[in-house]
């Protein structure tokens, strides 16, 4: 009996100490193949299809906390030593997932540019293991992108910016709070106050934070809070320089949320920038060139080129 009881804890130890030593552990990498489909509305895309020739995409399985990740892996066709980038999808569940096509013409945009880009599915969507918490556990599948990237040749992390658009903002936020490692962040259009984001569309609560919040019912205030930066700016690691792009005409996430981050970085002299398009839609669609250029100016400046931002006391003539 006693020997049963003994093997029991030191098995529970060793799958412990599994579990956690394989935490970013690459299962599965495999290059992407196209669908026809996919190459022929490439090929009226004359700038994707330069972005796909010069990169290479890959589908990716690796390990987060217990569970098989789905995701997705741009490098550049040319051999060398590239600055990572965390790309944080939007959307949930099943909506806004990466797939080959999204995939294509987000990640390889930004591997065009001279990076090595990875982003994940989070667990509970894009064919990923486990259940989706939108912000909650499911931000350690981002953590996790790092120790796998890390193993990885041609990647660099000590050269690393992080980027996410919508929840994906949010998720950015988060990580942003827990971590120092990344040299610059990218938020587009980043839910930043989920208690607005309820207030202006009734079904994101009904549908979303209803369904995938733990303990919703009975601990509704503090998860929410939870996913809303704007009530713990101070908590983000302030030698991270964060641009916030966001349209006026965005009905999906309020506009004011990127005002109110605005404002409360300004108040904390947290060094950021914004940039704030008249008429852009969720997306910024309308905008798509010009927001790519603020984002490799941005990227290049402090990730690839370690700069370092200036300092935000009032100086100057």
């Amino acid at each position: 009996m006693k020997i049963k009881v003994l093997f029991a804890l030191c098995f529970n130890l060793f799958l412990s100490f599994s579990l956690f030593a394989q935490n970013g552990e690459l299962y599965h990498k495999e290059k992407v193949v196209l669908h026809d489909t996919i190459k022929q509305k490439i090929a009226n895309r004359p700038v994707i299809q330069k972005t796909v020739d010069a990169t290479q995409l890959y589908s990716i399985i690796y390990e987060s906390d217990g569970l098989k990740i789905k995701g997705y892996l741009a490098t550049p066709k040319t051999e060398g030593v590239y600055p990572v980038i965390i790309f944080n999808r939007g959307g949930n569940r099943e909506f806004g997932a990466l797939n080959d096509l999204r995939a294509t013409y987000i990640l390889q945009t930004i591997a065009s540019w001279g990076y090595v880009v990875a982003a994940s599915n989070y667990r509970g969507g894009g064919g990923s293991e486990g259940m989706e918490e939108f912000g909650g556990k499911d931000v350690n599948d981002v953590h996790n992108l790092v120790p796998m990237l890390a193993n990885m040749k041609g990647a660099d992390t000590t050269r690393m910016g992080i980027y996410g658009w919508s929840r994906g903002g949010l998720m950015t936020y988060r990580v942003l709070s827990e971590t120092c490692k990344f040299k610059a962040a990218i938020i587009g259009a980043g839910v930043a106050n989920s208690f607005r984001n309820i207030e202006a569309r009734p079904e994101m609560e009904k549908y979303v934070f209803s369904q995938l919040l733990p303990n919703y019912e009975t601990n509704k205030e503090a998860e929410l809070k939870k996913r809303s930066a704007v009530y713990w700016v101070d908590k983000l690691c302030r030698t991270t320089p964060i641009l916030l792009l966001h349209g006026s005409g965005d009905w999906r996430v309020s506009p004011k949320d990127a005002l109110d981050m605005a404002d409360s970085l300004y108040a904390k002299k947290h060094p950021f920038r914004l940039h704030f398009y008249e008429g852009g839609d969720h997306g910024l669609s309308e905008y798509r060139s010009l927001t790519d250029n603020n984002i490799k100016e941005f990227l290049d400046h402090y990730v690839k080129n370690l700069k370092t931002h200036p300092h935000m006391k009032p100086h100057g003539r």
